[in-house]
């Protein structure tokens, strides 16, 4: 399966080269200091890094209880073909995308999916074709989608395996964008800025990063960077969802970097700890990225005034070498969800670099195979949802409710 296969750092001949006519776009929504900032980003950093430290000495706890609501199956159980690579809610959290190696990108409606008392331990199970409320089918084997922001979830980007980006009116059930720019190679990542929804990013195994604006035809690129130096493969790129910015990169290089995306030439900061290849990056809050490497480990950094970075928290037990297996972290609720080579799926606690709930595949499928995708619902606070999509093509979704001490 191509889906297990990370990309490893690659050396070319190619020489890096900005465009000769840039193009000019309207940045002065993007430079204003009066971006949207959601009510629970953290505005005292001290206070917030002193926290970390006061619960370095706190004992390990769960303070949730999870349960298994929902497993929906292919008919086909096991076929590769099925393999999920991305999961992710729409805005208004109530829509479930899913893409992967099938060609095809299935949306289901989150009620539709649990039972109708989710705390009695009964568990719903449905077939993809008849639980799904649409079902779109893609030229190529998808491996990143993202939501537009500020169109009501009407709209959804993917990057594939050929190298392309699209949009799709998922009203219309029709894509009504399209950029090839990366030369072919495999598009890992795309994403939206949250303050200029018009403009995109997108990463590549051509090494670049590439933002562009979706009002040009095309997609006429306002920016392109090469974090590498040899050029390796850019797996993941995400905007800071808090208004700031900082654009996070993860490379095969072993390092993720921070952009300002008004000024996208050269990184304002480098995130360096890993030993292999970062395959995700997430904003925990405004200041806090967490990112994810096939070393098997996650890492909580904290970015300092001056361009410095300090990693507040290191997380493992979960199996990752070689894969992606997915990242999402739960703002609300502190928490952390990733997958797992041996068909598990794992939520860490912020506050600690051990995992405080583990949960296998079980009982459907095969019994080989990895948790390939997960994310988590960001509504509610004392209640939360988590999906999880495995190399099976097996969707899972699992509730927790906080308890009561």
């Amino acid at each position: 399966m191509d889906w297990f296969q990370f990309p490893k750092p690659q050396i070319f001949n190619t020489v890096f080269f900005f465009p000769s006519t840039p193009y000019e776009w309207e940045m002065k929504s993007l430079s204003t200091p009066n971006s949207p900032t959601p009510q629970n980003q953290n505005q005292n950093p001290e206070k917030y890094i002193h926290k970390l430290q006061e619960n370095e000495t706190t004992p390990r706890r769960c303070e949730w209880d999870f349960t298994l609501a929902a497993v929906v199956s292919s008919s086909a159980i096991g076929a590769a073909s099925d393999t999920l690579g991305v999961v992710e809610f729409d805005p208004s959290d109530s829509l479930i995308a899913t893409a992967g190696i099938a060609r095809k990108i299935r949306g289901y409606r989150l009620h539709n999916l649990l039972p109708e008392n989710i705390h009695n331990g009964s568990v719903t199970q449905l077939d993809h074709t008849r639980a799904s409320e649409f079902c779109i089918c893609t030229p190529a084997k998808l491996s990143s989608l993202r939501w537009k922001p500020g169109v009501n979830g009407r709209i959804l980007g993917s990057g594939d395996y050929d190298g392309v980006v699209m949009e799709y009116d998922l009203e219309m059930k029709v894509p009504i964008f399209e950029r090839d720019e990366h030369g072919g190679r495999r598009v890992w990542s795309v994403d939206y800025s949250t303050v200029e929804p018009v403009v995109g990013a997108s990463g590549s195994d051509d090494g670049t990063v590439q933002v562009w604006d979706t009002r040009c035809d095309g997609g006429d690129c306002v920016a392109v960077v090469q974090p590498s130096v040899v050029r390796s493969p850019v797996c993941c790129v995400e905007f800071n969802p808090y208004g700031s910015a900082l654009v996070a990169v993860g490379c095969a290089d072993r390092k993720a970097y921070g952009y300002d995306r008004r000024k996208m030439r050269e990184p304002v900061v480098v995130f360096e700890g890993h030993a292999k290849t970062v395959t995700y990056v997430k904003f925990m809050d405004g200041g806090t990225v967490v990112s994810a490497s096939t070393d098997g480990s996650l890492k909580m950094w904290r970015t300092e005034e001056g361009g410095g970075t300090r990693v507040a928290r290191t997380y493992a037990g979960h199996v990752n070498g070689r894969s992606f297996v997915g990242l999402s972290v739960w703002r609300n609720g502190g928490l952390i969800g990733c997958g797992s080579e041996d068909k598990r799926v794992f939520v860490y606690d912020k506050r600690w670099g051990e995992p405080i709930w583990v949960k296998e595949f079980d009982g459907v499928g095969s019994g080989y195979g990895l948790v390939s995708s997960v994310c988590w619902r960001q509504a509610g606070e004392d209640e939360c949802t988590l999906v999880a999509g495995g190399s099976d093509g097996v969707l899972q979704v699992f509730v927790g409710e906080k308890r009561s001490f």
